[in-house]
């Protein structure tokens, strides 16, 4: 019987394994002396922060919410609005500050901005926050809500008082936090503003977030509004703040207007800024990446009138591997004149490598400023919006001059350093489309913007 002979066709290559990472809620909590989970934030400071909002309700005063622009600020300022409503303060002697573009609630010009309401009380929500002078000259009363890294309890606004989530993992969005405030204030909290707690938290930690302890049981808010429809809020929120326009105004006040989230999925004005990101983001997304002289730093340069430098961070973040790579950073130098804004992102196979070996996450913050300080005093003259946010998502505001040093100490599009280095060169994988949240560097599925 005659033989067949054996094929020569090349078996299929087998699929290269995604990286995994842990998932986000499983992260290690904090615990008290009696063994109690600290969280979202220490109870001293959450009672502190219950204490005051009741006081500023009572108070009958101006007030005075300064949220940041992305989801999980605007659904925070949503949120303590609600609530202070609910308490009895007057409509009428509440009023928002939104920030103008490039800049921080430390800045001169808007101190002088929120003085000018005159307010009695001033919550800060999710700015993220370092020492500085009172957050207005006049006399007043200041409490920060906030989840970004700060080095210690210094890091704040003269005299104001604070409740902050950062070193209590697995760390929550300030939206939830100040969700988790205050639905004990008022019985209907949880009932008008959970749907906005959801939104905040997926605008920073993503749709794929497990509802699981710590965190709160949101399973009946999934079911009355549906998981797409508040994942659709919030690219649709985010939207305006990133556009070239930085109408963030129109996202609040849509906001504002909103029961729930049919009024949002419906706004024209959000709708067409969400097209024009994606158009953006498409434009800018392909430039090569060069890498610093030891690999572990990858660097897109890309020009924009649009803040599309952390979601084009976070995209790479997923795309990008190899042995060594820690930080994926993404520059813009047309977003401010004269400026160079800068997103930085863990790369999933950072994340996954240090899982896997039982080693500490990549601290991007930590990163940042020892390659800044090898480089004589130009940490220094980076100034205070130099490597700010969080340690798995930071970023900054740097002038262009520093930030051409900064490329020049790192070494980035030098020949690799080291024996061996050819082979542990970054590749660039098949793009993927993923989108801006905070998942892509917290932990799970693997943005101020940062």
């Amino acid at each position: 019987m005659k033989r067949s002979a054996p094929s020569t066709k090349a078996l299929p290559k087998a699929k290269k394994l995604r990286p995994e990472v842990p998932e986000y809620h499983l992260a290690p909590s904090l615990k008290d002396e009696d063994g109690n989970i600290i969280w979202p934030a220490p109870k001293s400071q959450i009672d502190n922060a219950r204490r005051f909002i009741q006081e500023c309700a009572k108070s009958n005063k101006p007030t005075l919410i300064v949220p940041d622009k992305d989801a999980d600020g605007l659904t925070s300022g949503a949120i303590l609005r609600t609530t202070l409503r609910l308490l009895g303060l007057p409509e009428e002697l509440i009023e928002i500050h939104l920030l103008s573009k490039g800049t921080t609630v430390h800045d001169e010009s808007e101190r002088t901005a929120m003085a000018a309401h005159s307010p009695a009380y001033i919550f800060i929500l999710d700015h993220g926050s370092r020492q500085s002078p009172p957050a207005i000259d006049p006399p007043h009363k200041c409490l920060v809500i906030d989840h970004h890294h700060i080095p210690d309890s210094s890091s704040f606004p003269k005299g104001a008082e604070f409740v902050n989530a950062c070193n209590c993992p697995p760390v929550p969005t300030t939206s939830l936090l100040t969700y988790l405030i205050c639905e004990t204030l008022h019985p209907d909290v949880p009932y008008l503003c959970d749907w906005l707690a959801v939104i905040g938290t997926y605008g920073d930690l993503s749709s794929t977030i497990k509802w699981s302890p710590p965190f709160p049981d949101m399973s009946g808010t999934l079911k009355k509004y549906t998981k797409k429809a508040l994942n659709d809020c919030v690219s649709l929120l985010n939207g305006p703040r990133r556009t070239n326009l930085y109408d963030t105004i129109t996202a609040w006040t849509a906001l504002l207007a909103a029961a729930d989230q049919n009024k949002i999925l419906g706004n024209k004005r959000l709708i067409q800024a969400r097209q024009d990101i994606h158009v953006e983001v498409e434009r800018c997304t392909h430039v090569a990446p060069k890498f610093s002289r030891d690999a572990t730093i990858a660097v897109l340069r890309i020009r924009s009138a649009f803040q599309v430098h952390p979601v084009i961070a976070t995209r790479w973040a997923g795309t990008l591997s190899s042995k060594k790579l820690q930080v994926v950073l993404v520059a813009n130098e047309g977003y401010i004149l004269g400026k160079v804004n800068f997103s930085c992102r863990i790369p999933r196979c950072a994340r996954a490598r240090a899982a896997e070996e039982g080693g500490e996450e990549v601290n991007i913050i930590n990163v940042l400023k020892e390659a800044a300080g090898r480089g004589g005093d130009l940490l220094e003259r980076m100034g205070d919006s130099f490597a700010r946010g969080h340690k798995e998502a930071s970023g900054g505001i740097v002038g262009a001059e520093e930030f051409e040093e900064l490329m020049g100490v790192l070494g980035v599009g030098e020949k690799p350093d080291g024996p061996g280095s050819k082979s542990d060169s970054p590749k660039k994988a098949k793009a993927a489309g993923q989108k801006n949240t905070l998942m892509n560097y917290f932990g799970a599925k693997t943005g101020g913007g940062i």
